[in-house]
């Protein structure tokens, strides 16, 4: 009856999502995370409009998702293209809108426009360049090198020689990088899903559909837009028997940010699948990466300071699972006056990256056959136990076990994770406090009480007709 009742179609599913990420767009006009010129104190009216107004957006976005998911997996399943459509759709008005969820936007112009300037960007951080961009950059950032690939600080150069340091047409450059970055992983998840036995529709929709793609890639604007697109386009190149095509595409994923390069041992994997001897296969991969290291590093003028980068600090506060550890390590140890209180938050993180590294060599002896569900289990092992965790970290893994989980169940559960990863940031990119969490909970609350209001608004005339 419920079915009959609330019946599910693509226009409904279109018209849903779209409502969604309007509310975000206009919340964040207020909410987001503007340029400092423009924030408003939290406490203020607009701002708590704005804010209740995101996460009435975000709830509507992820109810969007939920039933398009329901007619995914019905009887009549929309089309790659029409699923397409449908992303378009939803991606619309957050073209124009302010950086939500993330200020790292902001770094990006800046270390771009560091780079114009012939500033050593891992040496120094953006205090060195001074203006207005520097200004944008959270204080914990501005004397911190970049953590990120030539590649990309290649490109975010490139966007600063042409926006001329302009705040505005930087922030919307970015935003159409990120866009390429996502149309690069929509184009690539219906090859990787088909080469894995899945359903390519299914896999578009939890991989790139995901309310996550659209609040941080496209609506944040990250750079893993742009490494994941490009590790897709590579495992696709290499499916396609254009091994050295996708290794050196592989690699410049990883000179966008560094774990793409666990995406060379699937290329390895699926030349021996082919029918490559594993010595051929491992160095003509390793001879393709290090041309194309060299020839980016060089096109892109930063030298090889990216490699020192990669122990660029973390947020104090940070809420990965091995920072939590340490911090409370840490509270414990002081407690009890002992001296080896500071090296808790380290040795924890030294643990973790130890616990990854077993983790993804156990993956990939298991699921060797299976080189993209391995990947991605990888991908997703070193994001959770990494140093460092954000919300759209959990893309990386995500994205490809969108393509090749072997059961509906890890869909299910990566679905689950998707849902609560959507609500725990704030469109302003920082911490909430007790006032900020209320507003943010109110404003899902309102949209679970439109969304029943209509459900019932569905429902009175079939049960007046059963009567």
């Amino acid at each position: 009856m419920l079915a009959m009742a609330f019946p599910v179609d693509l226009r409904r599913c279109q018209v849903l999502g779209l409502a969604g990420t309007a509310f975000l767009a206009a919340g964040g006009e207020t909410a987001g995370a503007l340029p400092v010129r423009e924030l408003l104190a939290p406490s203020s009216a607009h701002a708590a409009l704005g804010l209740v107004g995101v996460y009435f957006g975000v709830v509507l976005l992820i109810a969007a998702w939920a039933l398009l998911g329901r007619l995914v997996r019905g009887p009549e399943p929309p089309t790659p293209r029409a699923l397409l459509l449908v992303l378009v759709v939803w991606a619309a008005p957050l073209l124009l809108a302010p950086p939500l969820f993330s200020r790292d936007v902001y770094s990006y112009l800046a270390q771009g426009a560091m780079v114009e300037a012939h500033i050593d960007v891992y040496a120094h951080g953006p205090s060195r360049l001074g203006g207005p961009l520097a200004e944008e950059v959270a204080p914990l950032w501005q004397h911190t090198g970049a953590p990120y690939g030539p590649v990309f600080l290649a490109v975010a150069a490139a966007l600063s020689g042409l926006t001329q340091g302009e705040l505005p047409a930087g922030l919307f450059g970015m935003r159409l990088v990120a866009l390429a970055g996502v149309a690069l992983m929509a184009a690539a998840l219906p090859r990787l899903a088909r080469h894995s036995g899945a359903d390519p529709a299914a896999a578009l929709w939890l991989g790139v559909l995901n309310p996550l793609v659209l609040l941080h890639l496209v609506a944040g604007a990250h750079n893993d837009a742009v490494m994941l697109g490009l590790l897709g386009t590579g495992l696709v190149a290499a499916l396609g028997r254009w091994p050295v095509l996708g290794a050196a595409l592989v690699t410049l994923a990883a000179l966008v940010k560094a774990p793409a390069v666990l995406g060379l041992a699937a290329v390895v994997v699926l030349q021996v699948r082919a029918g490559r001897r594993p010595v051929r296969a491992v160095l003509t991969t390793t001879a393709a990466a290090g041309a194309t290291t060299v020839a980016a590093t060089a096109a892109a003028g930063t030298g090889y300071g990216w490699i020192a980068a990669l122990n660029t600090p973390v947020s104090p506060q940070n809420w990965a699972l091995t920072s939590l550890l340490g911090r409370a390590t840490r509270a414990l140890l002081e407690r009890l006056g002992s001296d080896l209180a500071p090296l808790a938050v380290p040795v924890w993180h030294t643990l973790g990256v130890a616990a990854a590294v077993v983790a993804v060599v156990v993956i990939w002896l298991r699921l060797r056959p299976r080189p993209v569900y391995a990947l991605g289990l990888s991908l997703a092992a070193v994001a959770a136990l990494g140093p460092a965790l954000r919300p759209w970290y959990a893309l990386w893994g995500l994205f490809l076990i969108a393509a090749a989980a072997p059961s509906t169940s890890a869909r299910h559960r990566t679905a689950a994770v998707t849902g609560v990863l959507a609500l725990s940031v704030l469109p302003s990119g920082n911490p909430a406090d007790a006032g900020q969490l209320v507003l943010a909970v109110s404003g899902g609350v309102l949209a679970v009480v439109v969304l029943w209001q209509a459900h019932q608004a569905q429902l009175a005339p079939a049960l007046g007709r059963t009567a």
